[in-house]
C-alpha cells in the first residue's frame, strides 16, 4: 500500500488510539515479562525449578481469578471455571508446564536473550505441526522460511564456539530443555485453538492452566523442596505476579486491536532480554548471534505475514 493510500484510508481518530494503546500493551507485556525473567534468573537455580513453576502458578491465580470473576455474570460467578473438555485442559497443563519448565531452565543457564529467541521457534514448530495435526496445508514459501529460521538458531549455537552466546552450545542440555519447551508451546497452542473451537472459554482456560500448574508443580516440588529466604520468596511472588500482568496485557491488547498489526510487536521482548543480560550479568551478544537472531525473527515474521495472506487462524 502507498504512502498516499494510507493517508486516504487512514483510521478515525479513536481506532488509531485503541490501537496505539493495544501496541503498547503488547510491548508492556514483553517487558514484564522479561521482568519475570530476571526474577527466575536471579534466583540462580538455588531453588528447584518445579518450586518455581508452583510459585509462578500459585501467586498468578489470586489475580487472574479476581478479574475472571469481575467480568463473569453477576448471578452465576462461578460460571468461569465451566468447562466443556477436563482432558484438553489436562493436554494444555502438561504442554504449558513442559513450556514453562524448558523457559525457566534455560534463563538459568543460559544468556537472556538466547532463550527469548529460542522460544521464538515456537511459531517454526507450530507452523510444522499444523500439517500433521490441523491438517493444513504449508506451501513451499512457509517451509523454507521454517528451515531458514532453524539456520537462525545454528548461527546462535554455533557447536565448537565459546565466545558471546555461543556458549549455549557448552550447554546443550539447557539448549535443548527450551527447545522441547517452545515444542511444548506449539502443542499448547494448537491445544488451545482446538478449546476455543470448541466454545471453551478463555477465562477457564487461563484459570485451570495456573490451578493444574499449582497441583503439577507442588507435587513436582515435594521430593527437592528447598526453604527459600526472604529474598527467594520475593523473587517466586514476582514471578507469578509480573506473569500475570504480562498475561493480562497481552489479553487486553488482543481484545482491542488488530491481531495482523499487533502480533508482531511481540518480538520486542528479545531487546528487553538483551538488555537486561547485558546491564545485570554482562552478557554480551556478538555479531553471529546478532545475524542469528535476525534471521530467526525475520523468518518468524514472513510465516506471521503468509499466514495473514492465507487467512489462517490461529
Amino acid at each position: 500500500m502507498s504512502r498516499s493510500t494510507s493517508l486516504v484510508h487512514a483510521p478515525p481518530p479513536s481506532s488509531r488510539a485503541a490501537r496505539g494503546r493495544a501496541i503498547l500493551c503488547v510491548m508492556g507485556a514483553a517487558a514484564t515479562f522479561a521482568l519475570a525473567a530476571v526474577a527466575v534468573k536471579l534466583l540462580g537455580g538455588a531453588v528447584p525449578v518445579m518450586q518455581v513453576i508452583l510459585c509462578r502458578n500459585l501467586f498468578a491465580i489470586p489475580p487472574l481469578l479476581a478479574l475472571a470473576l469481575w467480568q463473569a455474570p453477576r448471578g452465576n460467578r462461578l460460571s468461569v471455571l465451566a468447562t466443556r473438555n477436563p482432558w484438553a485442559h489436562a493436554q494444555r497443563t502438561l504442554y504449558g508446564l513442559v513450556g514453562m519448565f524448558g523457559s525457566f531452565y534455560g534463563y538459568i543457564h543460559l544468556p537472556m536473550a538466547m532463550v527469548t529467541a529460542l522460544g521464538f521457534t515456537m511459531p517454526l514448530f507450530l507452523t510444522a505441526l499444523s500439517v500433521p495435526l490441523l491438517g493444513e496445508k504449508v506451501g513451499w514459501r512457509r517451509s523454507c522460511a521454517v528451515l531458514v529460521g532453524f539456520c537462525g538458531v545454528l548461527l546462535m549455537l554455533r557447536p565448537g564456539a565459546g565466545d558471546g552466546m555461543g556458549e549455549g552450545a557448552l550447554h546443550l542440555p539447557a539448549t535443548l530443555a527450551v527447545l522441547a519447551g517452545a515444542v511444548a508451546w506449539a502443542l499448547a497452542m494448537i491445544t488451545i485453538r482446538r478449546m476455543g473451537e470448541q466454545g471453551e472459554s478463555g477465562s477457564a482456560i487461563v484459570l485451570w492452566f495456573a490451578i493444574g500448574g499449582a497441583l503439577v508443580g507442588g507435587l513436582g516440588a515435594i521430593p527437592g523442596w528447598v526453604w527459600p529466604t526472604p529474598g527467594q520468596w520475593a523473587l517466586l511472588a514476582a514471578v507469578g505476579l509480573v506473569s500475570s500482568l504480562a498475561q493480562l496485557l497481552m489479553t487486553a491488547a488482543y481484545r482491542s486491536g488488530d491481531t495482523t498489526l499487533i502480533a508482531p510487536f511481540e518480538y520486542s521482548g528479545i531487546l528487553w532480554t538483551m538488555s537486561f543480560g547485558m546491564l545485570l550479568w554482562g552478557e554480551m551478544p556478538d555479531g553471529w548471534d546478532f545475524a542469528g537472531i535476525a534471521v530467526l525473527v525475520a523468518s518468524g515474521l514472513y510465516i506471521w505475514h503468509r499466514e495473514v495472506r492465507r487467512g489462517v487462524k490461529r
